[in-house]
């Protein structure tokens, strides 16, 4: 059960955080009502005084976080100025996170934009991301979360972030000693940080992560209702179900230990509480996060809010120039014009139809699609292209089952984004499949029966297993 608590009682503020004018309430209500009308909504909690963050969820004091940390700062170079912050208690002592804040050139107006960047494994606090947000505009954190400071480990930093740390067996006495306890708590500070700043607008605060930071992202995000957008690149939750850590580091723990890591650090008891807009970001054969607990946790989120880019091969790595991500935060918070949104995935008549339901003109469209099946990062991947017929993309399913198939689109900017994937399997006559022209969806795996179905459907449905063989 979760419920929304508001503090506006910071520890110490080293910036003291301006009062908000009308005209800032003003654009928040006329910006949200924009979202609502268009069909992205915000979260239900949202208010436009005070500050909200999730709690009753896990075992984070989300008072506290809620709170703006002590901080000091640091030098400046170009765009961007040296910074630690106040993090959670660790072996007993007090701990302080060191990030990058990123800063547009030139003065510094009331109402920028902000973002919150939040690495992966074997990452650190990197200098070139908050450049890169601060060049689009945007006051933008950039935060180490290995204990680590600009030259090394920090006498005073938090938990490393080595799988070995990450996993290792603890009990409920040593929950708040745990990495994921401590990246958490900086990812939230940070943005209690930011927020409180004189240049940013507290009502258009983003967050994105990749990898272990996009893992990260889901959680807070089901936390910090706060923010108004999110992406999550690579990162999901079901790690316990499919990932790389499945039969290495999660197979090593105790079972006892493994059980309560999964139930207060995997994503998936946290991310369904998102009610802001969110773009799920990864590849087809990613080795750590594969796209069937991708899919499961993107679920989690209402389909109003969730958007995906998923692509053939995307290469996994420290890679903030992914356009998608760029167009849909500015969407959000600066309401540029949106990327394209595609409706879910239908089976008609043979082919696989998605509605484009708004957004920049479709540049190109393509079918992507595997017959492979085992191990998702195994798979290999065809990409065939696709048509847009009166407001849909539509592609011929192809002949050889099993396969999984989604359609991807770009727009002229060469932003992709993508459908959900399908699951289509066969499944043999009295089995209650309903053809092909009509297939049965559960769990993102739609059953398209043999000698089923309306009248004629029997035929259409042989001809396509002809190729199955069995």
């Amino acid at each position: 059960m979760s419920f929304v608590i508001r503090s506006n009682s910071p520890v110490q503020t080293v910036v003291n955080p301006p009062a908000r004018p009308a005209w800032r309430w003003l654009s928040g209500c006329l910006l949200a009502m924009c979202y609502w009308w268009s069909g992205i909504g915000w979260a239900g909690t949202v208010g436009f005084e005070g500050e909200e963050v999730k709690a009753g969820m896990g075992p984070w004091d989300a008072r506290e976080l809620a709170r703006v940390p002590e901080a000091a700062w640091g030098a400046t170079n170009g765009l961007v100025q040296e910074v630690y912050y106040q993090g959670e208690p660790f072996n007993g002592r007090p701990t302080r996170v060191f990030g990058y804040l990123g800063r547009p050139s030139g003065t510094f107006p009331a109402g920028r934009p902000g973002m919150v960047l939040v690495h992966g494994g074997g990452g650190k606090a990197f200098k070139e991301w908050a450049e890169h947000w601060a060049k689009r505009g945007y006051v933008a954190l950039a935060m180490d979360l290995a204990g680590n400071g600009p030259e090394g480990r920090m006498v005073d930093g938090g938990p490393d972030q080595s799988d070995a740390v990450k996993f290792r067996s603890f009990t409920r006495a040593d929950v708040k000693e745990m990495w994921s306890y401590h990246a958490v708590a900086a990812v939230i500070r940070g943005h209690s940080l930011l927020r409180s700043l004189p240049d940013v607008d507290p009502e258009r605060v983003g967050l994105t992560g990749i990898s272990w930071g996009g893992y990260l992202t889901c959680i807070v995000a089901g936390l910090d209702a706060r923010f108004r957008v999110a992406v999550p690149v690579y990162g999901c939750g079901f790690l316990g179900e499919n990932s790389y850590w499945k039969d290495k580091s999660l197979a090593a723990m105790l079972p006892e230990a493994r059980a309560l890591w999964l139930r207060l650090f995997d994503p998936s008891q946290y991310v369904g509480s998102v009610r802001y807009p969110m773009l799920f970001v990864n590849g087809t054969t990613d080795f750590a996060y594969p796209l069937d607990s991708y899919q499961r946790t993107y679920r989690l989120v209402p389909e109003k809010y969730r958007q995906v880019s998923v692509v053939v091969n995307r290469p996994h790595g420290h890679i903030w120039t992914f356009p998608e991500v760029d167009g849909f935060v500015d969407q959000v918070l600066n309401g540029d014009k949106p990327i394209v949104r595609l409706g879910p995935p239908e089976v008609r008549e043979g082919k696989l139809t998605v509605l484009i339901e708004r957004g920049a003109a479709v540049k190109e469209a393509s079918l992507c699609y595997t017959t492979n099946s085992g191990a998702w990062q195994q798979r290999q991947w065809k990409t065939v292209p696709a048509r847009v017929e009166g407001g849909r993309v539509v592609a011929d399913i192809p002949s050889t089952w099993p396969l999984v198939a989604f359609v991807e689109v770009k727009d002229e900017s060469g932003r992709p984004v993508s459908s959900e994937h399908l699951e289509l399997v066969v499944v043999p006559a009295g089995h209650g499949g309903r053809g092909a022209s009509g297939g049965r969806s559960s769990g993102g795996v739609t059953r398209l029966g043999l000698g089923q179905g309306r009248p004629g459907d029997a035929v259409r449905e042989l001809a396509i297993s002809t190729s199955i063989g069995d």
